[in-house]
């Protein structure tokens, strides 16, 4: 019986259309197939703000992540204020390497004072490893290191140049710790190379004061940098959230156009079509009846379909309405018959719980006492 009903619920509607309405149909169509491929691209562009508010989330519930929202430049391209982001970057990078040239250019001074120093010209030019017959001098010392091969780095202008300050300091330390590595404690370089390693960290101590507001300063540069993209990405989002809300409002009421216009175009529902109807509406699950009910509520403001006791007049409804909930419910039948279908084909069915079945079966006396009010109703009025 239920297997019949589902068949006489969904056989015409659209199917019914008259044969001089064909045209109408293809264009129907096509405009159905064009909005499904509007909302995928828009389902895209929505998963990608999503995305953005996660992402963003994510890194501001962290304290300890460093904000870095500009990782991957080939999705932010297309950002508007990303170009010129990248011009203030490029020029806060140009002014920040001429003030660390000019740190260097100071930080010069403190090598003369090294280098003039009496005990300093053993370090002054690589180690003559052939001439002093210093046969594992390269299996002791991975990176030989002099003074002469610092000046040339300082003053290269091919790439190989040194960009930072503390690159020259590195430097100087390993000239003195090869020598202290490769010499025994005893002997004269050893004692020499301490001695001067002291002396240069004493005074690199008395010039760190200016490497670090420098590196200050490039911190607070950059922090301000992201946070200004940051802001830009937001409002680009957020712009992209209120358009792609605009659309999807448009796209709605353009797919709410079309289900009118093949309401307009179906038959008036018959009077055995709405006894069917409202015999299938009892036969479904609480989940599905509920988004049936709701279907009423959408063209039916004083329709509660929330309420405890719900009175629903199948012939009050619009054909639009009638027609949504015929499709609907054959969906919807079909569905749980195909589900049915395969729990006998060797698939575990799951079973309701007692509180389902209880759920379901006083929502469905609902619907039933509903729908015999209204049919008592009609015949009084009848009779009258």
């Amino acid at each position: 019986m239920e297997e019949q009903l589902i068949l006489d619920i969904g056989d015409d509607g659209i199917e019914k259309m008259e044969e001089n309405n064909a045209a109408t149909v293809d264009d129907i169509g096509r405009q159905v197939d064009d909005l499904f491929t509007k909302v995928e691209q828009l389902e895209q562009r929505v998963n990608e703000v999503e995305q953005f508010y996660l992402n963003l989330s994510k890194k501001q519930s962290s304290a300890s992540q460093k904000s870095s929202l500009v990782k991957d430049k080939d999705k932010v391209k297309h950002i508007p204020g990303f170009k010129k982001h990248q011009q203030d970057a490029a020029r806060r990078e140009a002014a920040a390497a001429k003030r660390m040239q000019e740190i260097m250019r100071q930080f010069g001074s403190v090598l003369r004072q090294i280098t003039q120093h009496k005990w300093a010209w053993p370090f002054m030019q690589p180690v003559d490893v052939e001439g002093l017959g210093l046969r594992d001098y390269y299996e002791v010392i991975d990176r030989p290191m002099d003074f002469s091969t610092i000046k040339n780095q300082m003053e290269a202008k091919d790439g190989t140049e040194y960009k930072h300050v503390s690159d020259i300091c590195s430097d100087v330390r390993l000239i003195f710790q090869n020598a202290m590595k490769y010499n025994d404690d005893k002997s004269d370089v050893h004692a020499m190379a301490k001695t001067l390693l002291e002396k240069f960290e004493e005074k690199w101590l008395q010039f760190l004061p200016r490497v670090n507001e420098e590196e200050k300063r490039r911190g607070e540069e950059e922090a301000e940098a992201q946070l200004n993209m940051q802001r830009v990405q937001e409002a680009a989002h957020a712009k992209m959230a209120r358009d792609l809300s605009n659309e999807l409002y448009e796209a709605d009421m353009h797919l709410e156009g079309l289900r009118e216009t093949v309401v307009q175009k179906c038959r008036k529902m018959s009077i055995e079509d709405k006894r069917n109807l409202g015999i299938a509406l009892t036969q479904l699950c609480p989940e599905d009846l509920s988004k049936a009910l709701d279907i009423v509520a959408q063209h039916n403001p004083s329709f509660h379909a929330t309420a405890v006791e719900v009175d629903l007049d199948i012939d009050a409804q619009s054909e639009s309405t009638l027609w949504r909930l015929r499709y609907f419910v054959k969906d919807a039948l079909q569905g749980h018959s195909k589900d049915d279908d395969e729990g006998n084909g060797h698939l575990i069915p799951t079973k309701p719980t007692n509180t389902t079945r209880t759920i379901a079966s006083k929502r469905k006396k609902q619907i039933c006492n509903a729908l015999a009010r209204t049919a008592k109703k009609r015949n009084q009025k009848c009779s009258s």
